[in-house]
């Protein structure tokens, strides 16, 4: 499926009234497995009892993947355990509220949708409750569906040539590059599973954040991570590249788990060197064509790569008006606009640029945020209004030339975190742009 075609992904708790649509998701999901999915009060015992560890990805209202999970004492748990053990004969009485471990019991994706990293975004969301519940870590049995096509190779022999990349096993490969680890391997673990002869193995993954449970008060952290882009300005031949670039960055950020990734104001100007034979006014109100294209994409890579991006901002053209504007690209499929309020003296001299007059915060799901382009960071006003809306932390995406510039927009940043108890976060451009009138050198450090 095309991320262009989707407007909306949720990821929620699963309900007793999903019962059909996830009876059905699972039957395509498995198909040819009979009597493969859960029964309506196999939902209602999850759900009652561990209503956290049972969630839901929906597509624009359809059900395209599911996890299902319970809460263990891993120390009364044999280490040579099977599926039906952890089940409990699906009476799930395994499932301890005060246990140390969270132990996968069930997760897919339905096959038309594959391909969009839902797999790895309900493995983030359950490192996530184990880090919120103060787990000590994640294991579930892992299928090995190739395994019955090198039946002469031992488990362990196999299990290494899936790690060096020498065998393709598409359930292990995608666990471990989602950091999980094996630890041994489990004979007879889920009974006619014939294509992986009936081992599993078993993966782990381990909280780092774990804190050994004392009698002291604790209040719960929020931990959110942000990818600061310092975009290097150089050439490229058109948008695609550009683009190619933009992706590497996004799905570098996103492998450290990133909440969100930053971009810097005007990252597309290289686009502008195509037209460095006009005047300024009109290159820049070519480049502008260029943004809705470009947000289209960011659209698509917050989707595919689970991760709010920030997009800087970019010129756009409005009633004939040229504005400075950027978007916010939630990973849920949902996008909002921000615009600069203050545009410098050169921006308006040389380009025509007009001011802004729209000034909001944005909810996500790291709390409420508040965007400042460049020159705006250097009001007290405009955070402090986006301070008494409740904002938690301010991005400030920036293009300056010189050191003065740039410290400028850092020192006005630290003041604004200090004046209104805040996170501030800045990402701006480095490098040089000989052929683009205008956009000689950049200078910044992304903090």
């Amino acid at each position: 499926m095309e991320t262009s075609n989707i407007d909306n992904i949720e990821l929620r708790y699963l309900t007793l009234g999903d019962f059909e649509a996830i009876k059905e998701a699972t039957l395509e999901s498995y198909e040819g497995v009979l009597n493969s999915y859960w029964k309506k009060h196999h939902i209602e015992d999850l759900t009652t009892m561990f209503p956290e560890g049972q969630v839901i990805i929906k597509i624009d209202g359809d059900i395209a993947g599911c996890a299902l999970s319970l809460i263990v004492d891993y120390d009364s748990i044999d280490d040579e355990h099977t599926y039906e053990d952890i089940i409990g004969g699906k009476s799930f009485k395994n499932h301890h509220p005060d246990g140390d471990v969270l132990y996968g019991i069930d997760i897919f994706i339905k096959p038309q949708y594959r391909g969009l990293r839902l797999g790895r975004r309900l493995y983030d969301y359950r490192k996530e409750l184990c880090e919120k519940l103060n787990l000590k870590g994640i294991v579930f049995g892992g299928r090995m569906p190739n395994y019955h096509k090198y039946k002469a190779l031992s488990p362990k022999q196999y299990i290494e040539k899936v790690k060096r990349k020498e065998i393709h096993d598409p359930v292990l490969n995608f666990q471990i590059s989602n950091d999980f680890h094996p630890v041994r391997i489990l004979k007879g673990y889920l009974e006619g599973d014939t294509a992986s002869c009936e081992y599993a193995v078993l993966m782990e993954w381990d909280n780092i954040f774990y804190t050994k449970p004392n009698k002291k008060a604790s209040s719960v952290k929020t931990i959110v991570r942000l990818g600061l882009i310092q975009w290097q300005m150089r050439s490229y031949k058109d948008l695609d590249e550009l683009m190619q670039q933009v992706e590497y960055f996004i799905d570098s950020v996103a492998a450290y788990r990133s909440d969100f990734a930053v971009f810097p104001e005007f990252f597309n100007a290289p686009l502008m060197a195509k037209y460095n034979h006009l005047h300024e006014p009109d290159a820049i109100r070519e480049l502008a064509k260029y943004t809705e294209p470009i947000i289209n994409r960011l659209k698509q890579f917050s989707i595919s790569y689970n991760i709010n991006i920030i997009s800087g901002s970019m010129p756009e053209v409005v009633d004939d008006k040229l504005f400075n504007v950027g978007y916010l690209c939630r990973r849920d499929g949902s996008s909002e606009r921000y615009e600069k309020l203050h545009v410098t003296p050169d921006e308006a001299k040389v380009w025509g640029m007009q001011k802004g007059n729209k000034l909001q915060s944005f909810d996500t799901d790291c709390g409420k945020i508040g965007i400042l382009i460049c020159y705006d960071s250097e009001f007290p006003e405009l955070s402090r209004l986006l301070s008494d809306e409740g904002m938690d932390i301010l991005f400030v995406p920036f293009l300056t030339d010189t050191q003065n510039g740039y410290s400028r927009v850092r020192l006005c940043s630290q003041a604004r975190a200090v004046e209104n108890e805040c996170y501030v976060a800045i990402a701006g451009s480095v490098g040089n742009l000989p052929n683009v009138n205008n956009m000689d050198i950049q200078y910044a450090q992304s903090a």
